[in-house]
């Protein structure tokens, strides 16, 4: 038996038309659009000058047979057949432009006024206008007429002669069909230009997105140099393409401070753990060797937790945290807490704090940026120097500086002191991870400031400013 059986038909697959792949092209779409337009514009203008030429001249020639055909039927109420045909001859005899055309016929059709030897058998007798073609002194010409049917059976035909109208008419009409054509071609031009123009404005941008996609991040737009919207855009994707390399190269430079950062603390954790089982012999020494290498391993754990802390404040997720609160007493547990600190380098911590400094932001994330700045301050102040704590309300919300008389941040690297895993030469041999100023510049981001690294002559004076915003108390 057959699976298909010859009565039951199979579905058709029906395949949908495709477009052709050339009109796919925004390029020639563009040239399209301006073609159509430009025709459009074209066609409209044709109509506008025609309605403004033919048109008139047609108004104007009605408009004249129609207050003389008026005038006529006045003298035929006043004086009949004699009054009429007097004056039928008088404006014949007055038409210094000889296209005035009047006949009067009698219900016989017999001619009895008029420039017409017969009444035109063209002229149906239910139309009032018409143009038709006339024999007139000999010639052959063409006139726009009105008839009228007077009483007694008595017939009016007023015109004028057309001819010239009419050859102007087709010299207009010729004018305008060519008008036309050159038109069209121009917009075909026209439409190949802006094509052209629009593939190579295009292609600057394709060009180097394919360069990009290959790996070559080096590649930017060229700008064509006339300040316009595709320079413009130019410019916007040469920005978008430095920030991505600035961020490549701080994920390449973050990668490389983390293999070195952790690679000394683990191998310094794997040779203590190496050292003990080799040559530990009692419990205590083998207790204090892993107590040793849990301290290398705490301190790689603490880089990573400071990364994903990082992470976190740039994310923005602790936004959910802020309200109003006063800074003052904030900053002076820092204050009295690193004050033993500095005690016992041989430090002098100096504060200069408002009674109450509000702000609206986290107070554990602002805590800890502030914390993070005083503890730079205590590690890098040389003995019986000072360490200045200030806090001030600036127009725009609390300012915080923390100022000490150490070495300092060459100018040079004050820009990048806050990118993470940074460590200038001073530093090398400080313990840290070169996290601090980075944390301290996320919180500061995240409230709307920014941190500022100073010269303090001598030492570094580092300023977190933070924004007031609207949930801050009332001072």
């Amino acid at each position: 038996m057959d699976l298909l059986s010859p009565d039951v038909a199979a579905p058709a697959i029906v395949a949908r038309p495709r477009a052709p792949r050339v009109m796919k092209t925004a390029g020639l779409r563009f040239a399209l659009f301006y073609a159509v337009q430009l025709g459009l514009t074209a066609l409209a203008l044709a109509l506008f000058l025609w309605w403004e030429t033919a048109g008139l001249l047609d108004r104007q020639t009605d408009a004249a047979i129609t207050a003389d055909m008026r005038g006529l039927s006045e003298r035929w109420a006043e004086g009949r057949i004699p009054a009429l045909g007097l004056t039928i001859q008088e404006r014949i005899s007055q038409n210094i432009d000889d296209d005035a055309i009047y006949l009067l016929v009698d219900p016989q059709m017999h001619r009895v006024a008029g420039n017409l030897n017969a009444w035109p058998r063209a002229i149906p007798p239910d139309a009032d206008w018409f143009e038709l073609p006339i024999e007139r002194a000999g010639a052959r010409s063409m006139a726009r007429v009105e008839q009228l049917a007077l009483p007694d059976g008595f017939r009016l035909l007023v015109g004028r002669d057309v001819q010239v109208r009419s050859q102007l008419v087709h010299i207009l009409k010729d004018a305008l069909f060519w008008a036309l054509l050159i038109v069209l071609a121009l917009a075909a031009v026209g439409g190949l230009v802006v094509r052209s123009v629009f593939r190579r404005a295009i292609s600057a941008v394709s060009t180097t997105t394919d360069a990009i996609a290959a790996g070559d991040l080096t590649q930017r737009v060229r700008l064509s140099g006339r300040h316009d919207e595709f320079d413009r855009v130019a410019e916007m994707i040469n920005d978008m393409l430095d920030r991505i390399a600035r961020l490549m190269d701080g994920v390449r430079q973050v990668s490389n401070a983390i293999a070195h950062d952790l690679r000394t603390p683990i191998a310094r954790a794997r040779a203590r753990l190496e050292d003990a089982a080799t040559h530990a012999h009692t419990p205590d020494e083998l207790r204090a060797a892993i107590e040793r290498a849990t301290t290398d391993l705490d301190d790689i754990t603490s880089v990573f937790q400071a990364l994903l802390r990082i992470a976190e404040i740039e994310a923005g997720s602790r936004r959910s945290a802020f309200a109003g609160l006063d800074l003052a007493p904030v900053l002076t547990d820092l204050a009295e807490l690193y004050s033993a600190a500095a005690e016992e380098r041989g430090l002098t911590l100096e504060t200069t704090l408002p009674e109450t400094l509000p702000a609206y932001g986290d107070r554990a994330l602002i805590q800890q940026a502030v914390a993070n700045l005083l503890d730079n301050a205590v590690k890098f102040a040389p003995p019986g120097s000072t360490i200045r704590l200030q806090a001030e309300r600036a127009p725009g919300g609390p300012e915080i500086s923390v100022a000490d008389e150490g070495v300092g941040i060459p100018e040079a690297d004050r820009a990048r002191a806050p990118e993470r895993f940074f460590r200038g030469e001073a530093a090398r041999q400080t313990p840290g991870s070169g996290l601090g100023l980075a944390l301290v510049q996320a919180v500061a981001q995240l409230h709307g400031g920014a941190l500022r690294l100073e010269d303090a002559n001598p030492g570094l004076r580092a300023v977190l400013t933070l924004s007031a915003g609207e949930g801050s108390p009332a001072p």
